[in-house]
């Protein structure tokens, strides 16, 4: 379906993972995974490349956005988020990144307005990057750890397991919903509805 892009690019949604299959199904790549959903529900693809990322420009509800999956590692997500916020001017406060959180069950969610990186890497990376800690995230819960000795590394670049994917699905649909709210200027009912 054809749609009219109306202004410049108001947002970035920024799905955080690791590019390449063998990270596909990752507990790291939750942030892709949103994305992806997003896109299937929106009708469209993420795969021009732009930004050291793979992007899309689409209408999210009466919002125009770049949506991003930034192709650098994980470790290095804020040079891809930087290159397009500098490029097309957006504030920080309109990047909106959606990532995996340990400290949260799978199939739950948390909306936030910002906040520091919480040892995640790719978070670390956006807040040097941008020299702000002011943008809204959307977690995604992955599990903690089994144990306080157990690599964090090897637990974040684990599968989901199998038996979880209901689960999953279930945070990754409420985490398109909560972006869908907060573009469209609604992140207290984002965050109301979906904080659970």
């Amino acid at each position: 379906m054809f749609s009219f892009r109306r202004g410049k690019i108001k947002y970035i949604i920024a799905g955080l993972g690791n590019p390449g299959p063998k990270y596909a199904n990752t507990r790291h790549n939750a942030g892709f995974k949103a994305v992806d959903l997003l896109a299937k529900k929106e009708g469209f693809e993420i795969k021009k490349s732009k930004f050291q990322a793979l992007i899309a420009d689409e209408m999210i509800g009466s919002a125009r956005c770049l949506i991003m999956k930034p192709q650098t590692m994980m470790n290095l997500s804020g040079e891809a988020i930087m290159e397009a916020a500098e490029y097309y001017n957006i504030p920080n406060e309109n990047i909106i990144v959606i990532y995996d959180d340990i400290s949260l069950d799978i199939g739950k969610t948390r909306i936030r307005r910002k906040g520091s990186a919480g040892g995640h890497n790719g978070i670390k990376s956006i807040i040097s990057c941008l020299g702000s800690e002011e943008f809204p995230r959307v977690k995604i819960g992955v599990d903690k750890k089994p144990n306080a000795s157990y690599d964090l590394a090897k637990w974040v670049l684990s599968d989901f397991p199998s038996e979880k994917a209901d689960d999953l699905n279930h945070a990754l649909e409420n985490s398109v919903e909560a972006v869908r709210l907060i573009v469209n200027g609604n992140i207290d009912e984002a965050m109301n509805k979906y904080n659970s």
